[in-house]
């Protein structure tokens, strides 16, 4: 780096010297030269950080999801966003045309168990694990958002099946809920 200061200052110290003998019009372009050189160095070290914009699904991962959880895979659906979500008694219903690979079988005893890529994937509900018969007593206006987990979870049983996480609303969201 030395050098290159060095290389730079002979040659400005030669290139003045023939100034000298040279028009005016050469003097202003040997000061302007340098000048611009500098200002270009200024702005170029004036760099400023932009935080990345996060897609609503970051948003909403980070504001329910947590520990094993809050991983960036699976598909999160907003479910206060869904007009008449409030008609399904099963929330399994209505995940059952929104998940590529999902199907939803009905036991002897009447109760939907669901099915990835046919296999029975792990249940939760705001991170604890429940039976698929747990559903049923869930009312489908209570839910916050659902993320469903193709890929193996290992945060319990039936983690390699994947996993279906279930979030209810808290107390402050539930006012706003029109």
């Amino acid at each position: 780096m030395i050098f290159f200061f060095t290389g730079i200052n002979s040659l400005l110290t030669a290139f003045h010297r023939n100034l000298r003998e040279e028009e005016p019009v050469m003097k202003k372009l040997f000061l302007l030269l340098p000048l611009a050189f500098c200002i270009s160095l200024t702005r170029a070290q004036s760099y400023k950080e932009t935080k990345p914009v996060k897609s609503p699904d970051q948003i909403l991962n980070e504001l329910y999801c947590s520990g094993l959880f809050k991983s960036e895979e699976g598909r999160i659906f907003d479910i206060r966003a869904v007009p008449g979500i409030a008609v399904y008694t099963n929330i399994l219903n209505w995940l059952l045309g929104q998940v590529a690979g999902l199907q939803v079988c009905t036991s002897r005893n009447g109760v939907r168990i669901p099915l990835l890529r046919g296999q029975v994937p792990g249940i939760y509900v705001d991170e604890i694990p429940v039976t698929a018969s747990y559903l049923e007593m869930l009312n489908s206006s209570d839910i916050g958002i659902i993320k469903v987990i193709r890929t193996p979870f290992f945060g319990g049983f039936n983690g390699g099946n994947g996993a279906i996480a279930i979030y209810t609303l808290r107390g402050d969201e539930d006012e706003e809920r029109p």
